[in-house]
């Protein structure tokens, strides 16, 4: 499934690219991690935003895991938003999204 990043005019990413990352990370849900700060000073390397201003986003210094776009991911079915997710930066209860 094809996902487009709001502020990104358009750029799009297929949603089994994190669905891999997730595998390879071991575990079944992302932080949604959204930071107005540019990406050397994002303190969440392990997020949403941070994954997808790295390997998607065409500016990287741009917040990218809007609620907009997470609720576009949500609506694939494929996942789903929970609000207790442990950070795995800070360990903390955190919003994200885990695979249904």
């Amino acid at each position: 499934m094809i996902i487009t990043l709001p502020e990104e005019n358009g750029t799009q990413f297929n949603l089994a690219s994190l669905i891999r990352h997730l595998i390879t990370e071991g575990r079944p849900y992302i932080i949604q991690g959204q930071q107005n700060v540019s990406l050397a000073k994002h303190s969440k390397n392990r997020s949403l935003d941070y994954w997808l201003r790295e390997n998607v986003a065409q500016y990287p210094d741009r917040k990218q895991a809007t609620n907009e776009l997470v609720a576009q991911i949500c609506n694939t079915g494929l996942f789903r938003e929970n609000a207790n997710l442990i950070c795995p930066n800070s360990r903390r209860s955190c919003h994200g999204i885990e695979l249904v």
